[in-house]
C-alpha cells in the first residue's frame, strides 16, 4: 500500500496536469482571435475541408454501377439544400439522410 502522502501528491499532480491541459486551449485562443491568418483560415477552411471530403468519398465510386446513384443523389440533395437555405447543418443532415435512405432501401445490395 502506498504512503498516504505519496497518494495525495499523485492526485494533486494529476489534477494540476488535467486542469492545465484543459485550460491551455482557452489561454492560447485569446491571442489567436486577433490574428489575420486565423481570420482568413476561418473563412476559407470550411469549403476546403468539404472539397477534400468530397474527393475522398467519391474517388473510388464506379459511375457505371447502380450503387453510384445513392451517393450522387445525396450529393445533389446536399448541394441543393445548401444553395437553397445556406445552412451547413441542414445540408449535411439532409444529404446524410438521403444517402442512408437510398443506400438502405432503394439501392441496397
Amino acid at each position: 500500500m502506498p504512503d498516504t502522502r505519496y497518494a495525495i501528491a499523485a492526485v494533486l499532480v494529476a489534477t494540476a496536469v488535467t486542469w492545465g491541459l484543459r485550460a491551455l486551449p482557452f489561454a492560447a485562443l485569446t491571442p489567436l482571435r486577433a490574428s489575420s491568418t486565423v481570420q482568413y483560415l476561418s473563412t476559407r477552411m470550411p469549403a476546403g475541408v468539404m472539397v477534400i471530403l468530397l474527393v475522398y468519398c467519391l474517388r473510388d465510386l464506379p459511375l457505371t454501377h447502380a450503387r453510384a446513384v445513392a451517393p450522387l443523389a445525396a450529393l445533389t440533395v446536399t448541394v441543393g439544400l445548401h444553395l437553397w437555405r445556406r445552412n451547413a447543418l441542414l445540408s449535411i443532415l439532409g444529404g446524410t439522410a438521403a444517402h442512408v435512405i437510398l443506400a438502405s432501401t432503394v439501392f441496397a445490395p
